[in-house]
């Protein structure tokens, strides 16, 4: 007979010999002459034992036959000790559920916050030869077209006329556009190189999470097919985060226009404001169809659909982790910054006043090299940290809605806890 635990009910060990493929046994030598054996199964003892002393009906003679209490059968494995003050007592040996599988950096079960974060810097830590070859090469490469643009194209001596109170409306109208156009064209810069990152990041975080190791030639194989896409999806969300702002604020300039500058003014500010409530929570929303475009292999318009179906009923969770990882990286980021921007308007001879005014007109070779050799030690770390989280974050809902961690468990040829291998 195969004895599976778990079949029978905590409360009432099985008795030996009531398989039915089993032979009966003897009956006790006290049996009346009048009893007969035509019935099956097994027989209740005339004379009942105490209720203290009760045991199933087995047909084997009654403890007050022998004198002594039949011992109790063996438990089977698994049962562990019986729980203190008797049934219904307490947790006793019966102990919890089995740990997690954990083949890579986080356990194959819905995470907690302090663990998707864990699991970011271990990435990090445990493939550090991929991870940070990845960033510094991405870091670089966005810095040198930064500094390129900065010290050969763009124009940077119009911030001088937003500091002049003589300056008219129209020099200021001027510097505000110019101001505008380079900020946009670094953001630009900028952006390509986080969609470059956040795209082969994203491949080794989610080999991590099988505790496989990724060189950075599979990764760039791997995310190669859908860079484009990625770079469609963040620009698309770009889009859509400006015309919602725009939105709010078009009721508010068209007062203006109509009904004079203050209660336009006051319009505009509420639009923005409502905009931007908009704005975050639909970003929010839309915050895993980069890994899941990337994971998926899916369009643009699958995967904000993937995302917005994946956060949908935990709106705050998601925006709680996303923000306090964004703290951490600007945190990360401007311990290592500001030192370098100290520094390098030091080299540049101007002191502290260069660094207060290094937005300002004249910025000079010296400055912008040393402040972008800050830049890129800070995007080297903070681009892990982002990426990771976000795609540790995709992985954890999908756990939660769709029960992937049976899929990764399959994917890392790992067995779970718990589990016999002949299950």
């Amino acid at each position: 007979m195969k004895d599976t635990p778990g079949w029978a009910s905590p409360g009432s060990a099985p008795s030996e010999g009531q398989d039915q493929g089993t032979s009966q046994p003897a009956e006790p030598a006290d049996q009346p002459d009048g009893a007969t054996q035509d019935t099956p199964g097994v027989k209740w003892s005339k004379e009942q034992p105490p209720p203290a002393q009760w045991s199933a009906p087995t047909g084997r003679p009654s403890p007050t036959d022998t004198g002594r209490a039949a011992p109790p059968p063996p438990r089977g494995p698994g049962w562990g000790a019986p729980p203190p003050g008797g049934p219904g007592g307490g947790h006793g040996g019966w102990g919890g559920p089995p740990p997690a599988a954990k083949p890579g950096v986080i356990p194959l079960r819905p995470l907690g916050v302090g663990e998707i974060l864990d699991g970011a810097v271990s990435t990090m830590r445990t493939h550090w030869r991929t991870v940070l070859g990845i960033s510094l090469t991405v870091a670089v490469l966005t810095e040198i077209v930064v500094v390129l643009l900065q010290g050969l194209v763009l124009d940077n001596s119009g911030t001088d006329v937003l500091n002049d109170p003589s300056a008219t409306l129209g020099e200021l109208t001027d510097a505000m556009g110019d101001a505008l156009l380079n900020s946009g064209v670094v953001f630009l810069v900028t952006l390509v190189g986080t969609v470059a990152a956040t795209a082969l990041l994203t491949t080794v975080t989610s080999r991590a999470v099988l505790g496989k190791p990724v060189t950075t030639g599979e990764a760039w194989r791997d995310a190669r097919p859908q860079i484009v896409k990625l770079f469609g999806l963040i620009c698309l969300l770009l889009l859509i985060t400006a015309g919602i702002v725009t939105v709010g604020a078009l009721p508010g300039f068209l007062v203006a226009l109509a009904a004079g500058s203050e209660v336009g003014a006051a319009l505009t500010v509420l639009g923005l404001i409502g905009a931007g409530v908009v704005a975050l929570w639909l970003m929010i929303r839309l915050s895993l169809a980069s890994p899941a475009l990337m994971l998926e292999k899916q369009g643009i318009v699958k995967a904000m659909s993937r995302s917005a179906k994946l956060v949908r009923g935990s709106w705050w969770r998601v925006f709680g982790i996303q923000l306090l990882a964004t703290i951490i990286a600007n945190v990360v980021a401007s311990i290592i910054v500001i030192p370098f921007t100290f520094l390098a308007a030091t080299v540049g001879g101007d002191g502290a006043s260069g660094f207060l005014n290094s937005a300002g007109g004249d910025m000079g070779w010296t400055f912008l090299v040393i402040s972008g050799i800050g830049s890129v030690i800070g995007a080297m770390i903070t681009f892990p940290i982002t990426a990771g989280v976000t795609v540790l974050l995709y992985v954890d809902q999908r756990i939660r809605r769709e029960a992937l961690d049976l899929e990764l468990v399959r994917a890392a040829g790992v067995q779970a806890p718990g589990t016999t291998s002949g299950g």
